[in-house]
């Protein structure tokens, strides 16, 4: 067929805006050879792949944060971007660390004007706290930010996201080669929305790399790294295992609510937080499923080595898994048929066609403070700092049949039990109970739960009970002296605004 035959083209099918055919090549170049096709996405280097994004001044990029203090992406993609001379941009990763306290250098120079995370801590968190942003952090819960980006709020330009390996065409996952934090259920989502997606490689395998978490359809870019980060320092800080005797009081007594709430029957599903209290719970739950005899259909969320132990214990059916805590949890999303990798639309967008977190029972959950109508807060210190993240809190208390908070009644000699809460985040009308070491308290919204702790001899109070003994042992706290000037907005699962933070005063 030749394109200047008549025959093969109508002028009045232009009118239309329909061209005639002009060759295999004319309009998709790649296809011309296999090398072209094959290799098209490869960049020599980070700042290849930066300039053919197309990244301008005042767009938005994403990264995600699978391996927690271990990760080493965030910090070399802004360090890049501001050394080839980007500013005004607007940084949407899925969580910030302790470990990315460089990015206060970017701020500074105007690199980062706007961020959406859904928390921070350290020298960052500090800095912020105290001022350094000219506009106000956005923190979002995992579900809540997926439903930004889809209500058109949060509109990624350019997705950057740390992968184990991958093959040229961009099958990319976090379970094979040498870093591995497991479960890419962040970056799947960016994968999914952005408009622009580069993958930052530690190996280019060939292809096709399977299992793909993200695949070569979702990716423009692929370019090699050496390193994404460092899977020893996923499971520290707040993902840690506890062997501290006051933590591990509090989960026992978590387990014998659990027992005893009425919700732990046969096919029960439950979830885990990433606080120490809080992981440590399905210690104790072991026992007593054996000796009723009963098993958990699935666990969600962040999936722990201990949630795995039980798993393969045949104690819990499926595991879905939106982030791997540890590098049993990583291993296990390997080898494991049964340990399923999930994005965090599936896990928790409340806008979502279905959300997990509306399925799963019972929820053990931690809190930096909790206050007589039990609102939570998981973000301010008692000294008012950003030094925590709303994560999946907010959306599994919404959507879990009991959810739990543990927490210790003092932490350093500040009361955790106060009569208004610095920070809400999660609010009271979606907790259950309140578990502390010096007892439990039930929300009064859930008369038929008290009665059944009540009944099996658990160490029942009113949560101003607790309150008060809690200032007997540490006296009133002194107020925090805030300036007016807001640093953060608390954007709830839906999109609104729970609560903001303001300058904390020097």
């Amino acid at each position: 067929m030749t394109t200047s035959d008549p025959r093969r083209f109508d002028a009045s099918l232009r009118a239309q805006g329909l061209d005639p055919f002009a060759g295999v090549a004319a309009r998709i170049a790649h296809v011309a050879s296999a090398e072209t096709r094959h290799e098209r996405k490869l960049c020599k280097s980070l700042e290849d792949a930066i300039r053919a994004s197309g990244l301008k001044n005042g767009m938005t990029i994403s990264l995600h944060h699978g391996f927690r203090e271990g990760d080493k992406t965030i910090n070399m993609v802004v360090a890049k971007l501001a050394e080839m001379g980007f500013r005004d941009l607007t940084l949407a990763p899925s969580s910030l660390l302790s470990c990315n306290a460089p990015l206060i250098e970017h701020i500074k120079s105007g690199v980062i004007r706007r961020i959406y995370t859904s928390g921070m801590r350290g020298k960052l968190a500090e800095a912020i706290s105290h001022g350094l942003m000219e506009e106000p952090i956005h923190v979002h819960s995992h579900g809540g930010r997926v439903h930004l980006m889809d209500r058109g709020e949060l509109n990624v330009d350019v997705a950057f996201l740390g992968v184990s390996t991958s093959d040229p065409f961009g099958n990319a996952n976090a379970v094979s080669g040498l870093s591995r934090c497991g479960s890419l259920g962040y970056a799947m989502v960016d994968a999914e929305r952005a408009r622009t997606v580069v993958l930052l490689a530690e190996a280019i395998v060939p292809f096709p790399n399977a299992p793909a978490s993200i695949r070569h359809d979702q990716v423009d870019y692929v370019v090699q790294v050496a390193q994404i980060g460092d899977p020893a320092k996923i499971s520290v800080g707040a993902t840690r295992m506890t062997s501290n005797p006051r933590e591990l009081l509090i989960s026992r007594l978590a387990a014998e609510v659990v027992e005893h709430s009425g919700w732990f029957e046969e096919g029960f599903s439950l979830q885990t937080g990433s606080g120490a209290s809080a992981t440590a719970v399905t210690r104790f739950l072991e026992d007593r499923m054996v000796r009723k005899g009963i098993k958990a259909s699935f666990a969600l969320g962040g999936i722990t080595g201990s949630i795995v132990d039980l798993h393969q214990k045949g104690l819990i059916g499926k595991l879905y898994d939106t982030q791997s805590f540890d590098s049993q949890a990583a291993e296990s999303l390997r080898v494991n048929p049964g340990h399923i990798e999930i994005s965090t639309n599936t896990y928790a967008n409340p806008t979502s066609k279905g959300a997990l977190s509306d399925w799963v029972d019972v929820v053990i959950l931690s809190a930096l403070e909790i206050d007589l109508d039990f609102n939570v807060n998981v973000i301010t210190g008692s000294d008012g700092v950003m030094r925590g993240a709303s994560g999946g809190h907010s959306d599994v208390a919404a959507g879990a049949n009991l959810p739990i908070v543990v927490a210790p009644l003092i932490r350093s000699r500040i009361p955790t039990v106060v009569e208004r809460v610095t920070t809400v985040v999660t609010p009271g009308e979606t907790i259950g109970v309140l578990v502390t070491d010096h007892g439990v308290a039930v929300n009064p919204r859930r008369p038929d739960l008290d009665a059944r702790l009540r009944e099996a001899g658990l160490p029942v109070f009113p949560i101003e009970e607790l309150h008060r003994r809690s200032l007997a042992i540490t006296g009133a706290p002194q107020p925090i002296p805030f300036l007016d000037k807001i640093v953060g907005v608390i954007r709830y699962r839906d999109g609104t605004v729970a609560d903001v933070v303001r300058q904390v005063a020097d």
